[in-house]
């Protein structure tokens, strides 16, 4: 018998029955919309952790269910549903997790009330840049990101706290 052709199809059974160049591999998973990079051993992961579900069968009044996870299938869905821009952004990836028994519809008006608020995502504590940079334009909404970049890289240089003072400023002047 000879070997099957590489698709979603394949079970995580037969896939292993089989070997497969790293470059079939890499080729699947580009089609497939999987990350390429890593050794073979990754590839082979990714490509057996591939649900067979395809994105046709979520329906918008499909539920979330628990556990959600983020997987090609459901991020193909939403691109479909919302268009090529979608992302899985933490603030609806919080509000997916948080909302089993909704229903994909439900997600889609959600990520576009989310999309459509002017309330800010909170910026978790270990991301000080993302936060300091944040602050700059804030209060400087003349500047540009490289003079952000200039006043973060003066700022981490000093010795205390990390966050956006006027004062940084001078990082600009060379006062």
């Amino acid at each position: 018998m000879s070997r099957p052709l590489l698709t979603k199809q394949l079970t995580p059974e037969e896939f292993g029955n089989y070997y497969f160049l790293k470059e079939e591999l890499k080729e699947f998973c580009r089609r497939e919309g999987l990350n390429v990079s890593g050794n073979k051993g990754d590839l082979e992961k990714r490509i057996i952790h591939l649900p067979n579900k395809t994105s046709s069968e979520i329906k918008l009044d499909s539920k979330l269910g628990e556990n959600f996870k983020f997987s090609e299938d459901k991020r193909e869905f939403f691109k479909k549903e919302i268009g090529s821009s979608f992302k899985f952004k933490v603030k609806f990836q919080k509000w997916l997790k948080a909302n089993p028994d909704k229903t994909y519809r439900d997600a889609i008006d959600e990520y576009f009330r989310i999309q459509n608020s002017k309330e800010k995502t909170e910026i978790g504590k270990q991301f000080q840049y993302n936060q300091y940079i944040r602050d700059f334009f804030e209060n400087n909404k003349d500047k540009t990101l490289d003079d952000a970049i200039k006043c973060w890289k003066y700022k981490k240089s000093l010795k205390g706290h990390n966050r956006y003072e006027d004062s940084d400023l001078t990082a600009l002047t060379g006062e």
